[in-house]
């Protein structure tokens, strides 16, 4: 990764910290290499990542990263219900179709209270984003499966088993922070 995709995840992560209690057990969903937990170590007792590009599980101390895919990752996994899930920069990359029932799965993983947490950027940032890949200055991850997201679904999707608690933008309005409370 380049200096500029690690200070926009540096970003991410500080808006996620806010949310997390100290002595949780996170779902980081999409968690690429467990930089979340490395960063949060100070908050986080334990943690499972799941993260696709992997294909093996690798345990990390008080986190482990599993391969695959949200919920099937966690099917042959014994998890106790998480404190927290969190998506950073990851609601943008799930398939339409997938969309619909992502509420109601982060809801069978999560304590009553748990929190959801969420960054997702505005559409515009896409463009952005290929220009800086362009110009070479971000790797551009994954940029071919955005799904034309709009952030204003998000609070679809955690209609149902969930309470918003936070909805605000960052970096100029091209970030957006979704936090929902499990009711």
């Amino acid at each position: 990764m380049k200096k500029l995709d690690i200070y926009l995840q540096n970003v991410r992560i500080s808006k996620a910290e806010k949310f997390i209690t100290k002595g949780s057990n996170v779902l980081d969903i999409g968690t690429d290499d467990g930089v979340m937990f490395e960063k949060l170590n100070h908050l986080i007792d334990a943690g499972v990542g799941i993260e696709p590009t992997i294909s093996k599980v690798e345990n990390k101390g008080k986190y482990k990263i599993i391969p695959g895919y949200f919920p099937d990752a966690l099917a042959n996994e014994n998890t106790p219900l998480f404190d927290a899930i969190t998506m950073l920069a990851v609601l943008e990359h799930v398939p339409t179709e997938e969309q619909k029932q992502l509420g109601e799965n982060c809801a069978k993983y999560l304590k009553k209270g748990g929190k959801v947490i969420i960054t997702v950027p505005s559409p515009q940032v896409d463009i952005i984003l290929d220009i800086l890949g362009k110009l070479k200055l971000i790797d551009g991850m994954q940029l071919h499966e955005h799904y034309g997201f709009k952030p204003s679904d998000t609070e679809k999707i955690f209609a149902k088993d969930f309470k918003l608690i936070c909805k605000k933008t960052f970096q100029f309005g091209l970030n957006n922070l979704f936090v929902f409370e499990k009711i």
